[in-house]
């Protein structure tokens, strides 16, 4: 689980999404994005990204190492999933990073454990409700693999 916070709500995203993986049985390890080198998903069995959009579109600046080092990962038979909270305000540039994310992982030949997750602003009620299927789905999809 490696997340990227300014506001503190992917952090969030994040440990919601972490104690759901746990309670599920899963062994996880957050960490911050500029704290991670890529290479560590070749460990995991499950890869999962949560990240802010930073102004009109941008990946965060403390991310932007780990998202090119990604994309020259093979990561073929792993599991992914990416989360993010933005704020709508930002209309066509809302969590853009996800589908950043979300296309970086395909180059890598991970496939994709759940449909990736859009959260406006902190996670409300409703939003962990998504966060626990989204980890559900992304466990499930591992087994199966």
């Amino acid at each position: 689980m490696v997340f990227a916070t300014i506001t503190g709500n992917n952090e969030d995203v994040a440990d919601i999404v972490t104690e759901k993986l746990e309670d599920l049985g899963c062994q996880v390890t957050e960490t911050e994005i500029s704290q991670t080198d890529a290479a560590e998903f070749n460990q995991a069995d499950i890869c999962v990204v949560c990240a802010y959009t930073y102004d009109e579109g941008s990946l965060p600046d403390e991310g932007l190492d780990f998202y090119e080092d990604l994309q020259a990962l093979d990561l073929s038979g792993k599991t992914f999933g990416v989360a993010g909270s933005g704020d709508t305000f930002y209309g066509e540039y809302y969590n853009t990073t996800v589908d950043h994310f979300e296309a970086a992982f395909t180059k890598t030949g991970a496939t994709q454990g759940a449909p990736s997750i859009k959260i406006n602003l902190e996670p409300d009620q409703a939003a962990i409700e998504q966060l626990d299927t989204f980890a559900t789905q992304l466990v499930t999809h591992a087994q199966q693999a």
